[in-house]
């Protein structure tokens, strides 16, 4: 074990072993608190099992302690931008993409994460055809990362008369926020246009030019936002996004080596990938990539997403 992670293990355990001297009152803790235990908790057995483990089980340990703590490969990000995407499914696509952000934002907030908005392009019936939003909390990269894919939901839509299941799809991307320092791009690489923002605002959105549109030359990647009302503003937010988006794909790129080398079995978390399915009919959320079922599906996509990522923190 590297000194970096044996000094973040041992920084765990000191934090659990004091937490657990008032277990006794836990059942006064707040969520967060208990939220925190129950991490700390995972940590502590699988520091205990690293004591005796064999050293191919020492490898598996180190892995996983390594994307519990955001280090190695797996470095902390604090800060995500995530991106939703209507697909297969016309109007209900749209209307699921919104569902997906009602989810995340209100697991952000049960989690006392922030969350803005960036950038949004919604249909005549209150979905998105895209949205892209920044949330900032502890280690949220490593919580949220295998979100990434396309969502599937099979449903009667509202719109449906004759009680028709539909299916529909809308795909997620889960970035790691890019500090300039991390990543440079050049400004010989860019093109910036600006144009007049549409939808509410007032005044101001329609007659200025604050809307930005970036395009990255090298990558041929575009990126707009025009969520502010300010064009400078607005181009800090389109440069986050680009930077978040070329060091995603340098950091799949590292993940997809070392997966290659550990052998993981939790999928690519290909952009391409169906991921996972909402059964309204069987009340059911199976996940593809790890077989795995859960019921109740109104409260998962109302926020309660806990059981669902501890599955993925554990795998």
């Amino acid at each position: 074990m590297d000194a970096q992670l044996q000094k973040k293990l041992e920084e765990a355990l000191k934090e659990y072993d004091s937490m657990e001297m008032n277990v006794a009152e836990s059942f006064k803790w707040p969520r967060d608190k208990a939220i925190r235990f129950g991490e700390l908790s995972k940590v502590k057995a699988l520091g205990d099992e690293y004591q005796t483990a064999t050293e191919a089980r020492k490898k598996d340990i180190e892995a996983k302690l390594s994307s519990m703590f955001g280090v190695g490969g797996s470095a902390e990000k604090n800060k995500v931008i995530i991106e939703i995407r209507a697909g297969a499914g016309g109007d209900e696509a749209a209307l699921f993409a919104a569902d997906l952000l009602r989810m995340y934002q209100n697991f952000a907030q049960k989690r006392g994460w922030e969350f803005f908005l960036i950038d949004e392009s919604k249909n005549d019936l209150g979905g998105y055809k895209e949205i892209a939003v920044e949330l900032h909390g502890k280690n949220i990269y490593n919580l949220l990362k295998f979100e990434s894919g396309v969502h599937r939901i099979q449903r009667v839509p509202s719109t449906e008369k004759s009680g028709r299941i539909h299916t529909s799809t809308a795909s997620v991307a889960v970035l790691p926020v890019a500090e300039e320092k991390e990543l440079e791009i050049k400004e010989s690489d860019i093109e910036v246009s600006f144009s007049r923002a549409g939808g509410p605002g007032g005044q101001n959105v329609n007659k200025v030019e604050t809307a930005v549109r970036i395009l990255h030359k090298p990558s041929g990647i575009v990126i707009s936002s025009r969520a502010e009302r300010s064009q400078l503003k607005n181009r800090e937010s389109a440069m986050q996004v680009l930077r978040a988006r070329l060091l995603d794909d340098k950091l799949r790129k590292e993940e997809e080596a070392t997966r290659k080398d550990r052998k993981e079995q939790i999928g690519t978390a290909d952009r391409s990938e169906k991921i996972r399915t909402y059964n309204y009919l069987q009340d059911r959320i199976t996940d593809h990539r790890i077989n795995k079922s859960w019921h109740n599906i109104k409260e998962i996509l109302n926020g309660n997403l806990d059981d669902v990522i501890d599955e993925f923190v554990k795998s």
